[in-house]
């Protein structure tokens, strides 16, 4: 980087990509600094289901995110697959909710949340085995394929002018009274204008060691385990989410099985006992897929906060450092929105969604 760019950010995940190319359709320059591969953490890692499971009973931070971030979709997986002949593979089959003893929440959210939604008739659970409860359809919740929307983010910031660095850590800062004026990496010294943390689960630590203070993030990782499956295309047409559980099915009939919560620090090892409870339900609920073989087994660390709700706001103290992080299991789904809300802060520009319940400050 000979020339500094407007914007630096640290962290490549779904996170930082989205606000990497929100700032490129502002006029700005920038540079993604990784530690690892961009997107080989949270982000690829994830279902790829574009809302939260039962999101009436989430704080509703999260729904403004999300009904956001689902107007902006159709457009950028459009706009992604033309100029990077690299499909994300946003797909709108749909979202069948087997178990819904609140009802009547979940549908106050809906027509709230201007969520189409039907009760799931018999037909929907015919080659399914399980007991519905007030089941609910909602037929044009979509999903994106985690590691085709990373590779097509990835693609079209590269074609942008985007400098990318992986496999550079962040090893200390040079902080001039209450300004970033350089980061120290593994790969070098580099001059900083605006500073973005979006490094997900380590986003925490990070804060913890560079700009410790009242008001650092409380983001710790939490481990979930997936599974895919070798079906067939058709075998499964839909989303179903059962409890706390869920199928996936891909466009080439793939199908994935997710997903377990456990806080393990920065623990990726897959288990044994995981990839057994995630096999026994989805072969339970859906038994077409005893004939298929478990082809992936994985995992990945989410950014958790309490509430699961980010923090996208400049720091209190130090003038020119911001972060977007902590969307736990809804990155994807909160993305889009959360890229323009951080965008919208840093150039002063007017929000499309009120900053409030994301400030550092803020009880998350």
């Amino acid at each position: 980087m000979t020339k500094i760019p407007d914007i630096t950010i640290i962290g490549g995940g779904i996170i930082g990509l989205l606000t990497a190319r929100e700032f490129i359709k502002a006029g700005a320059t920038v540079a993604i600094i990784e530690k690892n591969v961009l997107g080989q953490e949270s982000s690829w890692a994830g279902g790829g289901i574009l809302l939260p499971l039962y999101p009436w009973r989430q704080p509703d931070a999260i729904t403004r995110l999300v009904l956001q971030s689902l107007t902006l979709y159709p457009a950028l997986a459009a706009q992604l697959t033309e100029e990077t002949r690299l499909d994300p593979e946003w797909n709108p089959c749909g979202l069948l909710m087997v178990k819904n003893p609140d009802l009547a929440a979940a549908v106050n959210w809906c027509e709230t949340s201007n969520i189409s939604y039907q009760s799931a008739e018999a037909g929907f659970f015919n080659t399914l085995n399980t007991i519905p409860e007030q089941p609910l359809w909602l037929p044009e919740i979509a999903q994106a394929r985690n590691p085709r929307l990373v590779k097509s983010l990835k693609q079209d910031l590269l074609n942008k002018g985007v400098t990318l660095i992986e496999q550079c850590e962040l090893k200390s800062i040079n902080l001039n009274e209450n300004r970033v004026t350089g980061i120290n990496t593994t790969s070098g010294l580099f001059a900083v204008n605006q500073l973005v943390i979006s490094a997900g689960a380590w986003t925490g630590e990070l804060f913890g060691k560079f700009f410790p203070g009242s008001d650092e993030p409380k983001i710790a990782p939490v481990k979930g385990q997936m599974l895919l499956f070798e079906a067939l295309p058709e075998t499964l047409k839909f989303m179903v989410l059962d409890g706390d559980q869920y199928l996936i099915p891909r466009r080439d009939g793939k199908i994935l099985a997710g997903s377990t919560v456990e806080f393990a620090e920065f623990d990726k090892t897959t288990t044994q006992q995981a990839k057994d409870r995630l096999t026994a339900f989805a072969q339970n609920l859906l038994p077409a897929l005893k004939n298929f073989p478990v082809i992936k087994h994985w995992a990945g660390l989410r950014p958790g906060t309490d509430q699961g709700i980010p923090y996208i706001d400049q720091h209190p103290e130090i003038s020119n450092v911001y972060i977007n992080a902590g969307h736990f299991r809804n990155g994807l789904a909160m993305g889009p929105a959360s890229a323009q809300l951080m965008v919208d802060l840093v150039l002063g520009r007017p929000t499309q969604v009120a900053p409030e319940p994301y400030r550092l400050s803020s009880e998350h």
